[in-house]
């Protein structure tokens, strides 16, 4: 269950200030590594989770935000792999459809990473890496990444590297973001990233992009969104 308030402020990258609808401040973790930008709007409606776990800190986390664009933006970085994992075990996705098991954070690869998912049938792997989307750039378009992402770019060698060694391999965007209609790549952000997303792609490294619904209480995978590098 999220529960709504107003977003204050985010500091010290992992904590966020929030005024409950009954005028209570609470400080909530922030489990997102990137900037964060258009998704930091002082008094805009936010909602969050409680935890039950008596041994953490802070009371909830915070899940949604309001963008600079009034549309809502899945901020919990947690999150994202389980939508997809349920979206694939639901049958959601036709292109990750038939897979007989799916595991979660696997290692592999030279430079040591760990996939996201890893689906498998009949001797057969597609190495699935999520990534979280909330950049709304106006006028319909999410971009990817909201920071120079160094580990972003890492994974798309040994996305690479996988398609290389005859297995297949997809980048899956999970846009976590309202009121958008595509998704593209933010090169003014991180060149470097662009560019190996660029040779990842022409190597044979799948890019899918799908889009979250928030219905005021939960999160889902609804729908596909173009993408375009």
């Amino acid at each position: 269950m999220l529960h709504r308030a107003f977003f204050l402020k985010r500091y010290k990258r992992f904590f966020a200030d929030v005024q409950t609808e009954s005028g209570e401040l609470l400080t909530l973790h922030c489990a997102n590594t990137g900037s964060m930008q258009n998704c930091l709007v002082e008094g805009s409606p936010c909602w969050y989770s409680l935890s039950d776990n008596p041994k953490r800190k802070l009371v909830g986390t915070l899940e949604i935000v309001t963008t600079a664009f009034g549309n809502l933006a899945g901020v919990n970085t947690a999150r994202p792999n389980a939508l997809v994992k349920g979206a694939i075990e639901a049958d959601l996705i036709p292109d990750l459809c038939g897979y007989s098991t799916i595991r979660s954070e696997v290692r592999y690869g030279d430079e040591k990473s760990r996939i996201d998912l890893l689906l498998e049938r009949d001797g057969e792997s597609c190495y699935v890496e999520v990534k979280n989307v909330t950049l709304d750039c106006g006028n319909g378009c999410a971009q990817f990444p909201d920071a120079v992402t160094a580990r972003g770019a890492k994974h798309l060698r040994e996305l690479s590297a996988m398609v290389a060694a005859g297995h297949r391999a997809v980048l899956l965007f999970c846009v976590q973001l309202s009121g958008v209609d595509r998704v593209s790549v933010a090169s003014h952000i991180d060149r470097v990233y662009a560019e190996t997303l660029a040779e990842a792609m022409a190597s044979g490294v799948e890019v899918l992009a799908w889009q979250a619904d928030f219905d005021g209480a939960d999160i889902r995978l609804q729908r596909p969104l173009p993408f375009k590098l």
